[in-house]
């Protein structure tokens, strides 16, 4: 989509479509986080094991295989909204019941019911992400597509404060069962948005058969450059943020672990996360302004890598509130740095003419470290304890700071 004249910043930022951005962010994010943060918490605090809890993250296997069925969300439009809306709300609503449902079993008696009804979580929350990614694309015009995904990314971040330190307080005060559908109601944002907005998806653009929308945008991708350059990418953007997931993904239990509250969790670490990975991402927008992506990549995945060991740092303290705000603040300001580069440089590599899936895909290929790494870690720390762990996290962090070398190199801007 683009622009008809120049225009001036105060129209782009104060434009109906930033607020569009805002809402559907948040949208999309919450179901992430209650996959990631509220979960693992819930079950911990139930005495299920660390292992256990790890091996959890397999279940969020739709977000590394929704290019699978991105097609069919392309190709077909339900009866009713248009193609973009009505996909939409029907996994909103979908989200808003199975989140809801979660606190209806008891983690030492159903952990069997639990895995299924997280799963439904993943699959309507990755299907929610297709259509939101593909209606955000068609939405903006092309002068606005740094602020409005300035906007979705700070919103989706925002979310995080739903499962990630209101459930939390929460649940000292209310039964888990309650806690559940008090956040599930949060959908609700998405359902009202999805009525109120616009339909920007013209049916008649979409794919008149199963075989262009599934087969076209993967051939574009591999013939690019070749299969070895394709391949390549693909192999980066599962390793520079590996390290980084890695030491993420069992969070929240190692706080617990170390000695902190669940309060003093949600108000200090997860608060922390917030406002400096917010931070991150608005310091990298404004130095992305002078640096390149390939530089950009360079620098804020050295601050990335370094800040991991922030965690082995406080494994050692233990329990210390200010040393937990810092350290948090400092990761997730590397976290921010990092994700402004990555999206960008994802936004270079995918064909205008194939958005929707070849996005599908390199998201999903951004998901696999959370889903196979984080499935580890709780053996890992269980064999290896929390410094040495911290610390591997870190040299894993490097490889993909490796790849860089190949796919994005510091003399070429």
């Amino acid at each position: 989509m683009k622009p008809a004249k120049q225009r001036n910043w105060k129209e782009i930022l104060f434009s109906r479509r930033m607020l569009v951005c805002v809402f559907i962010g948040f949208t999309s994010g919450m179901p992430l986080y209650v996959l990631i943060q509220l979960v693992p918490a819930w079950l911990r605090s139930n005495d299920v094991d660390l292992a256990t809890i790890g091996l959890f993250s397999l279940v969020s296997l739709p977000y590394t295989w929704k290019f699978l069925w991105s097609p069919l969300m392309d190709r077909f439009v339900p009866p009713f909204l248009g193609r973009r809306r009505g996909w939409a709300l029907l996994t909103q609503l979908a989200l808003l019941i199975s989140i809801g449902m979660l606190g209806m079993f008891d983690p030492a008696e159903s952990l069997g019911a639990i895995v299924a009804v997280v799963f439904a979580v993943s699959l309507f929350s990755a299907s929610q992400d297709i259509v939101i990614d593909a209606y955000r694309r068609e939405l903006l015009a092309d002068d606005e597509l740094g602020t409005g995904n300035s906007f979705f990314i700070n919103a989706y971040r925002l979310s995080s404060l739903i499962p990630g330190s209101l459930a939390l307080i929460l649940s000292d005060l209310l039964p888990w069962s309650a806690v559940f559908w008090i956040t599930g109601g949060f959908m609700a944002v998405g359902v009202v948005t999805s009525f109120i907005i616009r339909e920007v998806g013209d049916a008649s653009l979409a794919p008149h058969t199963l075989r262009e929308a599934v087969v076209e945008p993967f051939r574009e991708f591999f013939a690019r450059d070749g299969v070895a350059a394709a391949i390549a990418i693909l192999a980066f953007m599962f390793l520079y943020k590996l390290g980084d997931n890695m030491a993420t993904a069992l969070a929240t239990p190692f706080y617990l672990d170390i000695g902190f509250s669940r309060t003093e969790i949600g108000a200090i670490a997860k608060v922390a996360a917030l406002w400096s990975s917010i931070a991150g991402s608005i310091i990298g927008g404004i130095a992305m302004l002078k640096l390149s992506i390939n530089r950009a990549l360079w620098i804020f995945g050295f601050v990335q890598m370094v800040t991991i060991l922030g965690y082995a740092w406080l494994s050692v303290l233990g329990h210390n509130p200010t040393a937990l705000f810092a350290l948090v603040s400092a990761e997730y300001l590397g976290v921010g740095l990092g994700t402004v580069a990555l999206t960008a440089y994802i936004a270079r590599e995918t064909s205008l003419a194939f958005t929707a899936t070849q996005f599908a895909l390199f998201s999903s290929f951004m998901a696999v470290p959370r889903t196979f790494a984080n499935a580890s870690t709780g053996f890992l720390i269980e064999a290896m304890g929390y410094t040495s762990f911290f610390l591997l996290c870190t040299a894993v962090a490097v490889p993909g700071m490796l790849m860089l070398l190949k796919v994005a190199p510091w003399k070429v801007e």
